[in-house]
């Protein structure tokens, strides 16, 4: 059965390339303080009608080309307005045409458009009977290999057709949420791991309730800056990373009038400098049976990788948090759909080669992980991991697997997990489910196929998948088939 499991799956004829037209105004700010005062005092010294004349040209140019342009640079203006030294009212075209002077074009997309995964949309409404709507989460990589979060809607309809609604030419990101709120176990546990277990932590925290704002925590630490003379050298340390651990955590809202496509996540904090990578969404059932997202993503300041979690509801409204534990590192964790035994339960990838187990009382804590697997075909030998979050079905918990072989060539594979005992894999495909055929083999990273997320409809498996890290496409297969495939592997 093994055998032929690769020839009863179906590519679909849908292809998602990356597009250098979706484009989103960001700060383009000199970090020379000097350089920054010049471009502002010539800014200043041109004539009113000079500044209307070089504005228009600037909206003429690029206003069709975003949502709210004012508004972006008005921000923009307001990231350098602690410059400028003058009695004399500036007018709001001035403002804007400064803003634009510190604003640049972003193609977010322009490298690579891949590493989807796909969840059920939150609103079914309206969809034909035995049809599913869902939410498609991709990996955009722009110039610097700096990585975010893009999002598409698709409909799978009952006879397994899938269709990709159109995609909007505009991008938005979102309002950074001023005053987000923090739980104090959870953030004095990061502080320790950090190497910050001492008396300013405690004369920091200590005041605080056990949920707090960002408010609340500035007031400490201004308190705490005030109070404790002299700043000696380790004060200072630990107050710059409480507001590092701050920064970290933080959340995001869009506008309801913005279309699935026009959210982009794009870095915010320091620590994701240089890219959000590998967002790997399930939709998560409480015990309550109500629904929330969950996504686990890479982290990368250009240095190091730091594994993080999001959390939704309506994929407007966006938590990003740290995760905890000594297993809270390296790439491709992936969370179980549900609790199993009471406890929340987790992928990893702790050391580059095998894949581990792990459960936690928390999902934002994770320790103590175990070898649930390591690489056994040729296809796999340099390492293995997950192609995203378990699946739940009625033979056990699917993963969808990567494996690496020869040639650094990536393919997908399937595993069955027993559904009370996960930690026991009950059916392995001894060959891939999805290899990279000949006109997939070209791209950003060659002879590559990965996904970060796959469903189930209509006993149909759904994988979308990355192709050679450049674009996207999806694949489908029967599900009982793959699943008598793995009870006889």
């Amino acid at each position: 059965m093994n055998d032929v499991i690769s020839k009863l799956h179906c590519r679909h004829e849908i292809s998602l390339k990356p597009d250098s037209s979706r484009v989103i105004l960001r700060p383009f700010i000199p970090s020379n303080t000097k350089s920054i005062k010049t471009i502002l005092k010539r800014a200043l010294k041109i004539s009113d009608e000079e500044v209307n004349r070089q504005l228009e040209l600037v909206y003429n140019e690029f206003d069709h080309r975003h949502l709210d342009t004012e508004e972006i640079l008005l921000r923009h203006y307001r990231k350098v307005e602690q410059y400028i030294f003058t009695e004399r009212l500036i007018s709001r075209e001035r403002r804007l045409l400064i803003g634009a002077l510190f604003s640049g074009e972003y193609a977010l997309e322009s490298a690579a458009l891949f590493n989807p995964s796909a969840v059920p949309h939150p609103d079914q409404s309206g969809v034909p009977r035995g049809g599913l709507r869902f939410i498609m989460s991709l990996r955009a990589t722009g110039e610097g290999h700096i990585s975010s979060i893009e999002f598409r809607t698709g409909n799978i309809a009952a006879n397994g057709h899938i269709v990709i609604e159109p995609t909007s030419r505009f991008v938005t990101e979102p309002e950074i949420v001023p005053d987000p709120h923090y739980e104090k176990q959870s953030f004095i546990i990061k502080l320790n791991e950090m190497g910050f277990e001492d008396k300013y932590v405690d004369i920091v925290m200590e005041p605080l309730g056990d949920h707090f704002t960002r408010s609340d925590l500035n007031n400490q630490t201004n308190r705490v800056r005030r109070e404790r003379q002299p700043n000696t050298q380790h004060l200072r340390q630990t107050l710059e990373h409480i507001q590092w651990l701050a920064d970290s955590n933080y959340e995001l809202r869009f506008s309801k009038k913005l279309a699935i496509s026009e959210r982009i996540i794009f870095p915010v904090s320091r620590n994701e400098s240089n890219g959000i990578e590998d967002a790997r969404f399930v939709r998560f059932i409480e015990k309550d049976q109500s629904i929330i997202y969950y996504a686990t993503y890479t982290a990368y300041n250009g240095r190091d990788i730091l594994p993080q979690i999001i959390e939704t509801k309506d994929f407007l409204h966006f938590k990003i948090r740290t995760l905890n534990g000594n297993a809270a590192h390296n790439k491709g964790m992936a969370l179980f759909p549900r609790r199993i035994n009471d406890s929340y339960a987790m992928l990893s990838r702790q050391d580059g080669e095998n894949l581990f187990i792990m459960f936690s009382h928390s999902p934002h804590h994770w320790n103590d992980p175990q070898i649930l697997l390591r690489p056994s075909e040729m296809w796999e030998f340099v390492k293995i991991g997950n192609c995203g979050s378990p699946i739940e079905t009625k033979a056990g918990w699917l993963i969808i697997t990567h494996g690496v072989g020869p040639m650094r060539k990536y393919c997908m594979g399937a595993i069955l997990l027993d559904l009370d005992n996960p930690t026991k894999v009950i059916g392995r495909l001894k060959k891939p489910l999805l290899s990279p055929k000949s006109s997939e083999r070209e791209g950003y990273v060659p002879n590559v196929v990965y996904s970060c997320g796959s469903l189930i409809h209509n006993n149909r498996l759904i994988m979308p998948y990355a192709i050679s890290d450049l674009t996207s496409a999806i694949a489908s297969i029967e599900l009982d088939e793959l699943l008598s495939a793995l009870k006889s592997s």
